[in-house]
C-alpha cells in the first residue's frame, strides 16, 4: 500500500476509535468556576463532520486557552486531534470549522464571511510591586513548571490564577483573512466602500466589537457585492 495513503488512513482510524465515547456520559456537567477555560458551561452532544464525509456525535466542548476540541471519554478529557482531516463541528448550536490549528466560529458565510476566534490567557496571580502595587506576571512562569500538553489546561486551573477571554473577528474575503478589532480596521478591509459602510455604522449605530451588530454590517458587504 502506498505509504501516503497508509498515513492517512491510520489518522482516520485513530479519530474514529477516539470518538468512540459511551452513550451514558449523555448531559455531564462543568464546574464553571473550576474549569473557566471553556467556552461553555456544559459538554454538549455535538457532531464532528469529516472531509471524508464521515460524522460522529460526541460530547464536547471548547478550550479557549488550548484552541482545541476537546471530548470526553471514561473520566478523561482529551483533544481532538488531526484538524485537518475535519470538515466541521457542530457544538452547542453552533458551528466551527479549522483554520490551521485552531477553530473558529462560523457567524455568517456569504462572498464576504463573518469568523469569531475564541482565546483564553492564562494570567498569573499579582506579585507585590513597587510603590505598594501589584503587578501579574506571563503565565510562562506556570507553563514552567508544568508540561506542555492539552491535558493540563483541561484541568481545573492552579489557584488564583485567572483566566481572560477575548474575541478575535475575521472576514473572509476571496480567500483572503482579515483580523479586525475596530472601526477603523474594519473599513480598511473594504477600501473601495469604506465611505458607505461607515456612514451604515453611523446611521445603524452598530458597534464593531458586538456579534450581532457585525453580522448585520457583513450583511450589508454583501448586498453592495463587495469584491
Amino acid at each position: 500500500m502506498n505509504p501516503v495513503k497508509n498515513s492517512y488512513l491510520f489518522k482516520i482510524i485513530m479519530v474514529v476509535l477516539a470518538l468512540s465515547i459511551p452513550l451514558f456520559l449523555y448531559g455531564q456537567k462543568i464546574n464553571e468556576k473550576l474549569l473557566p477555560q471553556f467556552l461553555y458551561t456544559d459538554f454538549n452532544t455535538s457532531q464532528v463532520k469529516m472531509k471524508s464525509g464521515q460524522v460522529f456525535t460526541s460530547l464536547m466542548n471548547y478550550n479557549t486557552i488550548t484552541e482545541k476540541m476537546i471530548f470526553i471519554k471514561g473520566d478523561q478529557y482529551y483533544s481532538l486531534t488531526n484538524p485537518e482531516l475535519v470538515d466541521t463541528v457542530y457544538l452547542n448550536g453552533k458551528v466551527f470549522i479549522p483554520v490551521g490549528k485552531v477553530y473558529y466560529e462560523i457567524l455568517l458565510e456569504g462572498p464576504v464571511s463573518l469568523f469569531a476566534q475564541h482565546k483564553g490567557e492564562l494570567i498569573a496571580p499579582g506579585k507585590p510591586a513597587a510603590y505598594g502595587g501589584t503587578s501579574q506576571v506571563s503565565s510562562s512562569e506556570y507553563l514552567s513548571t508544568v508540561s506542555l500538553t492539552g491535558g493540563e489546561y483541561n484541568l481545573p486551573l492552579p489557584p488564583d490564577y485567572t483566566l481572560e477571554k477575548t474575541t478575535v473577528f475575521w472576514i473572509r474575503k476571496e480567500s483572503t483573512w482579515f483580523d479586525f478589532a475596530t472601526e477603523k480596521q474594519f473599513l480598511k478591509i473594504f477600501p473601495g466602500t469604506s465611505t458607505r459602510l461607515k456612514s451604515f455604522i453611523k446611521e445603524n449605530r452598530l458597534k464593531i466589537d458586538n456579534p450581532g451588530h457585525l453580522k448585520k454590517l457583513v450583511d450589508y458587504c454583501n448586498s453592495l457585492d463587495i469584491k
